[in-house]
């Protein structure tokens, strides 16, 4: 990703009604949150790794965040394998209020089966697992808020 292309993110992010966006494209990673305390609708915050030297200079206020390792891949057993939401939506663990939920913590679970659904602009998005294992942590709660790339599971492969 040049330059150019992070400095249109930063316009397009500051202008839209996002207060954080996430992208990661090819080992790239880079997140843009909105600085909405220091008052300027236009400020924001950006966040890149693996390296932090490529932010660039903007006509908007920036700041670069220096992280070791993206939040959302702390890893707390290395054989865990993380879901992550692929869209911004709200989070629900059954496919209906008073239904059971598709998974729950200890749970085996094979490739392809549904572990939740990320509602987006009124659509129903089934999230499927890609590996056979079990669930060993649920991240989110039922009508949670998630964004793009947040985890959501930790699966142990079987």
């Amino acid at each position: 990703m040049d330059s150019k292309e992070i400095r249109e993110l930063i316009d397009l992010v500051s202008r839209s009604n996002f207060s954080t966006f996430e992208l990661e494209r090819n080992g790239f990673r880079i997140k843009l949150v909105k600085d909405e305390v220091a008052g300027s609708p236009h400020s924001a915050t950006v966040a890149v790794a693996p390296s932090p030297a490529v932010v660039p200079a903007a006509t908007t206020p920036v700041t670069a965040i220096p992280q070791e390792a993206p939040p959302d891949a702390a890893v707390v057993d290395e054989e865990l394998v993380t879901v992550n939401s692929p869209i911004v939506g709200t989070f629900y663990s059954a496919p209906s209020p008073d239904a059971a939920n598709f998974v729950d913590v200890g749970a085996q679970v094979k490739t392809g089966q549904v572990l939740c659904i990320v509602e987006a602009m009124k659509v129903m998005n089934e999230i499927e697992s890609e590996i056979d294992g079990e669930v060993v942590e649920v991240l989110v709660k039922s009508g949670q808020p998630v964004e793009f790339g947040e985890v959501m599971f930790r699966l142990r492969p079987l």
